[in-house]
């Protein structure tokens, strides 16, 4: 099965103009416009998509943790996850470059077969993280929250390091420093106590990660 045939599959989609998806894939110079283009369109169409898909699954729930729910599934980690399922994290070097792809194939499929040929072949793609979308995991403090995310992506869990204590004794100041090593990231934190101000910081991270 060739590589085309191979994707084609995985997204739930056959094009009937396969130069779309070959402009959604390619890189270099020539190409870089018409790549860009479908992804700026599939970033939209994404986001449409999974904003209906949660609209009807969860009809209880409110349109700040909605929102909330799609950010977590159109961000850069989410996306770059979706890359290595459909085979692409081969021919990609970077987490970005992957999710910046997810979204241009998206918009070859809505190019070549529309809307309805995009939402089908979106919501197949991001099955198994719709699967573990629980919106009552909103409610969780931030250090839950990021540990369950670190945890379920690479096995480990954040660090947390004491970056500086000021302050008298009864009025305390603490600094944390929130560490991702796996993605090379690190956010701060301040708080009266270390237990606030690593919350403070696992919050920082938790919003890098929603960028």
């Amino acid at each position: 099965m060739s590589r085309r045939a191979s994707l084609e599959k995985r997204i739930g989609h056959r094009f009937t103009a396969p130069r779309l998806l070959e402009d959604a894939l390619a890189r270099g110079s020539e190409a870089r416009n018409r790549y860009e283009r479908l992804e700026f369109l599939g970033d939209s169409v994404l986001a449409c998509v999974v904003a209906e898909e949660l609209y009807a699954r969860f009809p209880e729930v409110p349109e700040g943790s909605l929102h909330r729910l799609r950010e977590s599934l159109i961000r850069e980690e989410a996306l770059a996850r979706v890359a290595c399922d459909l085979g692409l994290d081969e021919l990609l070097p970077t987490a970005s470059a992957q999710a910046d792809t997810v979204e241009a194939v998206f918009g070859a499929v809505f190019l070549d077969g529309g809307y309805a040929a995009a939402r089908k072949s979106v919501v197949a793609v991001l099955a198994p993280l719709l699967r573990e979308l629980d919106p009552a995991r909103l409610d969780k403090d931030a250090k839950s929250r990021l540990q369950e995310i670190v945890q379920g992506r690479f096995k480990s869990v954040p660090a947390y390091r004491l970056v500086s204590q000021s302050g008298k004794a009864h009025q305390p100041s603490f600094e944390i420093e929130c560490l991702i090593p796996e993605l090379n990231l690190t956010a701060s934190g301040n708080g009266s106590s270390r237990q606030r101000a690593e919350q403070e910081a696992a919050s920082a991270m938790l919003e890098k990660l929603s960028r």
